[in-house]
């Protein structure tokens, strides 16, 4: 951690323009928060860039911009007191230095004029309220009232003021909270963590989209399930998602209990971590098993079942969706498919057949990569012989699926008879018979019966038309 010479975390040009800016306008300004945070833990460069005036933000954005060569539009937003620019690949945002104050029914502040103190006072974190002078007079200099160096060694996340108080004037700080220790890999201080549980319920004046792109965060962390269980903990989750909560205890019945289901989806959504940066696929491993908390029965010469738990769950994934208001499109679908089908491959493990695999293939369609990749994730057994054999079997199953694929060409397929076939064949108009056609060929086809050429195709067309009276015109 270097945290000696900070004038090196201004080596970008940009930085020339603005110390430029600076002395041309004749303001106080600092580099602030997540570029000094990160510049301090090495996490490479940023690309966002927070400068704090103390006077008007926007004066000394469009100082800036005029003199960078290549004369950024500035975008104002009044309400705020904030600007930002573009140059290059980074973007910087100029705020005035301001004090803040709250109401109880709203997240955003009444704002007014302050100093770098007060700025500083605002700042959710220690770890985001150090600052670095662009000014001459100390130029590179670090100002870190609340020791937010000797947290970021520590690994600690800590507020600058008593966290009752942050935390209930700005819940979404709660999230943030959780957020940088999951990405970050840090703990929370056990007096904030008290806050966010204590003030749980103030989520409910923070948006849906806010909170989902914190979740989106969260799920794109390296370690995601370090922040759901600290969701968890704090009791935030049951108000995201409850139908995950729902998930978390282990029932006996007769002295039969079942795997904890809400632990073992933290450990698939870290598995499938190690895999991919999908985000969409991460979400797959999080909703995945959603549906087993209203299938649970207990037989007795069963144990614990979840039937349909797949078909429940793709259902229950459209609702969490519109509820948390996130896109109704292809990524929901994507979503809902794979849950729909992810205990598919698992099943056909045990009994690897052709025909199985192109059902498999054909429903799949592009996401069957995807759906393995999940379906391995799956896996949390801690006995290493059962791993090691359902692994192999996974192994099998996409060696099939590879042979299948370049067999039969399965993967979105369309049969070779088409609708308007079958009508000029047997002179017929539209009818459930031509649907009755078209099926029968496309389930000879995934059963090995016929092959996927248009010879057979429109022999067995032929033949199942005889079958069911119908005369060649």
């Amino acid at each position: 951690m270097n945290t000696n010479n900070y004038k090196k975390a201004l080596q970008h040009n940009v930085f020339n323009f603005i110390t430029q800016a600076v002395s041309q306008t004749k303001l106080e300004a600092y580099v602030i928060g997540g570029f000094v945070r990160d510049y301090i833990l090495q996490r490479g460069k940023s690309k966002d860039i927070d400068i704090v005036a103390i006077g008007s933000g926007i004066d000394l954005a469009k100082k800036v911009a005029s003199l960078l060569p290549n004369k950024p539009k500035v975008q104002i937003f009044k309400t705020y007191g904030t600007a930002m620019l573009k140059y290059n690949t980074i973007e910087i945002e100029f705020v005035g230095a301001r004090k803040e104050s709250y109401s109880n029914k709203s997240r955003n502040p009444t704002i007014e004029c302050g100093t770098l103190k007060d700025d500083q006072n605002r700042r959710d974190f220690t770890i985001n309220a150090l600052a670095i002078s662009l000014n001459k007079a100390n130029y590179g200099e670090l100002l870190d009232p609340f020791n937010g160096v000797k947290d970021l060694k520590n690994k600690l996340i800590r507020t600058p003021l008593e966290p009752s108080i942050t935390y209930s004037d700005d819940p979404l700080r709660m999230l943030r909270a959780i957020r940088f220790a999951s990405q970050l890999n840090f703990t929370i201080e056990e007096s904030s963590l008290q806050a966010i549980t204590n003030n749980a319920n103030r989520l409910e004046i923070v948006t849906q989209e806010r909170i989902v792109t914190e979740l989106h965060k969260i799920l794109l962390s390296k370690k995601p399930s370090k922040g759901l269980y600290l969701l968890f903990k704090t009791g935030l989750l049951k108000l995201i998602l409850p139908e995950l909560t729902n998930l978390q205890g282990i029932e006996y019945v007769e002295n039969q209990g079942h795997k904890d289901n809400f632990y073992h989806t933290l450990e698939v959504v870290d598995n499938i971590a190690k895999t991919t940066d999908n985000l969409w696929l991460r979400w797959t491993a999080l909703l995945h098993d959603i549906g087993k908390a209203t299938t649970k029965r207990f037989d007795k010469e069963h144990g614990w079942t979840f039937h349909t738990h797949e078909f429940e769950g793709s259902k229950m994934v459209y609702h969490i969706f519109k509820r948390l208001k996130m896109p109704l499109n292809d990524k929901m679908k994507y979503v809902q498919k794979l849950v729909f089908l992810s205990s598919r491959p698992i099943i056909l493990a045990a009994d690897v057949t052709d025909s199985a695999i192109r059902r498999l293939i054909f429903d799949a369609g592009d996401l069957i990569d995807d759906l393995m990749t999940h379906c391995e994730a799956d896996i949390t057994t801690k006995n290493q012989k059962k791993m090691a054999k359902y692994m192999n079997n996974f192994k099998i199953v996409r060696q099939k699926i590879k042979e299948v694929e370049e067999r039969d060409q399965i993967r979105n397929f369309q049969p070779p008879i088409s609708g308007k076939l079958i009508m000029e064949t047997f002179n017929l108009k539209p009818c459930r018979e031509i649907g009755l056609i078209k099926n029968a060929i496309k389930e000879a086809i995934l059963d090995g019966v016929i092959s996927n050429k248009y010879e057979d195709c429109y022999d067995f067309m032929l033949l199942k038309g005889n079958k069911i009276g119908l005369k060649i015109s």
